[in-house]
């Protein structure tokens, strides 16, 4: 009941919390009496300030929960951002008794009270999972959750809020769902945040939570990060379980966070990485993880770093105000004592990226999650686009992504082959591998997006840029976006990526860590601001 209320405000604006708060206090009055110090940690926080003030006893986490149930209520739907699809009814229960164990003196887990933004395609138990699809809107919610929500609960991190998403992942340009609307860019309302993991892009820019998961078959953490002033980070392929979340294509799919900080990012990948039986991709995460990730962050880490510029990510065609941030990047990364190869140069890089390295599996992958998943009334999602379950605008990728057989891949005739078996992308792996070792660099760099963000209702038309969808995927490679600064009048963020080897998800932390701590570009949209006290 509460996610069909919560669709149905979205879609025709009826207020959210005279539907979900009818008979209690509102969030703004929970709010009242909090401590002081909660609007100064909670707007543009970090896990490691929050967590400092809970240990110092000037913050509960109630009233962290709270104070970020009233920023969603101020500005999510009275703003248009549209990134929140479904709060979790339970949370503050579930803060309060995080505030009683810490009373007890139980000892306190690792994302002690790190509220997190939680993409709609990840199983949450007793919350809706509709994958931004009317098909999952009416189906009851999961009743287990996702690997990595487990592990995050189980590191005291609380589930704040689901947040919208492109339909069933399957655009990178835009957050359009058939279950909860369009997503906006909370920087400027008028421009898309990109696809497919927008709401949870736009809901950790806004200060709605401490951080974000997203998920990321070509391009939908990096490409919503880039376009929110974020870090967002897509793992190697295989350190990170996705059982539990619905797929796309699950031979590319990856979930990472999407934060403000890369010092959240390191924390949060520390309970993420590893080993999971119920996703055989995972089987060497446990012994190819790194033991911590926060321990290399150090903002003299690029002090003789070798990184190497792929100008192959910088067309003619490069947004000049895009290119002018990503030639001052590189001028700030000499500055901090790295060593810029420019241009470091693949060889037979445009035909690799040509290679038959896709294979459209999204039929099958669906069917073995609903079986897994249990309680959904159907097993072949092609059978939603008769059944009216599709919105509008979606329906052409609809039909594209539903072509693939229902049978399971390796059945295919030929097979499709996993990642692992797959003879392009394994030439594809070491080929770039074998030009970073070559010229002896650490981590590849280009921007982001060559192009601004789109306009909301243009970004179909207006798509270009998207430099996420094209190396990393293919690959298996892990990525990461910085922010790189503003562009037109400081409306519109950039990011700047970093791509480096398997399994060196820790060393592309380190760098933009250090990247970040010396030029400091993030700061959060003017639309949304503290709230008064």
């Amino acid at each position: 009941m509460v996610a069909f209320l919560r669709a149905q405000s979205r879609f025709w604006g009826r207020p959210l919390a005279g539907l979900l708060l009818s008979g209690t206090a509102s969030l703004g009055t929970l709010a009242q009496g909090a401590a002081p110090p909660v609007a100064a940690v909670a707007y543009e926080g970090t896990i490691a300030a929050v967590q400092g003030a809970l240990k110092a006893g000037t913050l509960s986490c109630e009233a962290l929960v709270q104070h970020y149930l009233e920023r969603v209520e101020a500005f999510d739907l009275p703003l248009g951002l549209r990134a929140v699809s479904a709060p979790n009814p339970a949370v503050l229960a579930e803060a309060r008794a995080l505030d009683a164990q810490q009373a007890a003196g139980a000892p306190l887990g690792p994302l002690h009270c790190v509220p997190l933004a939680v993409k709609d395609n990840m199983d949450t138990t007793g919350l809706p999972t509709t994958a931004g699809s009317a098909a999952l809107l009416a189906v009851p919610p999961p009743t287990r959750d996702a690997t990595i929500v487990a592990r995050l609960r189980a590191a005291g991190a609380l589930v704040l809020f689901k947040t919208n998403m492109a339909e069933w992942a399957f655009s990178a340009k835009e957050s359009l769902s058939s279950s909860y609307g369009r997503t906006a860019n909370a920087y400027d309302r008028r421009h898309t945040p990109a696809g497919s993991s927008g709401g949870t892009a736009s809901a950790v820019a806004a200060s709605f939570a401490l951080a974000g998961l997203g998920t990321d078959t070509g391009n939908s953490i990096r490409g919503p990060s880039a376009h929110l002033a974020l870090v967002g980070l897509r793992p190697t392929f295989g350190l990170v379980s996705r059982a539990g979340i619905v797929p796309l294509l699950l031979d590319r799919d990856m979930a990472g966070p999407m934060v403000r900080s890369v010092a959240d990012a390191a924390a949060i990948m520390n309970v993420l990485a590893g080993t999971d039986p119920l996703d055989d991709t995972t089987a060497e995460a446990d012994a190819r993880r790194a033991p911590d990730y926060t321990a290399g962050l150090d903002a003299g880490a690029l002090r003789g770093a070798r990184l190497g510029v792929l100008r192959a990510f910088v067309p003619p065609e490069t947004d000049p105000e895009v290119r002018a941030l990503f030639d001052a990047a590189l001028e700030d990364l000499r500055a901090a004592g790295a060593e810029i190869v420019d241009p470091l140069v693949i060889p037979d890089f445009e035909q690799r990226l040509k290679g038959g390295r896709f294979c459209n599996r999204f039929r099958a992958d669906v069917a073995a999650y609903v079986e897994a998943r249990g309680g959904v009334p159907w097993r072949d999602v092609a059978t939603r686009l008769e059944a009216f379950e599709v919105h509008p605008f979606n329906v052409e990728r609809f039909k594209f992504f539903t072509q693939g057989p229902l049978a399971p891949p390796a059945a295919w005739d030929p097979p499709c082959p996993a990642f692992a078996d797959h003879p392009e992308r394994q030439a594809f792996l070491t080929a770039v591998t074998h030009a970073l070792d070559a010229a002896e660099v650490d981590v590849l760099l280009y921007p982001s997006w060559t192009a601004v963000p789109a306009s909301l209702l243009g970004a179909d038309a207006e798509y270009r840029g998207d430099n996420s969808q094209r190396l990393a995927p293919g690959t298996g490679m892990p990525a990461l976006t910085v922010p790189m600064g503003f562009t037109r009048d400081g409306r519109l963020p950039a990011g700047l990526q970093l791509l480096g080897r398997r399994w060196e998800d820790d060393v592309l932390l380190k760098l933009a860590y250090a990247y970040e701590q010396a030029t400091g570009h993030r700061r959060p949209p003017a639309a949304t601001p503290p709230l008064a006290p």
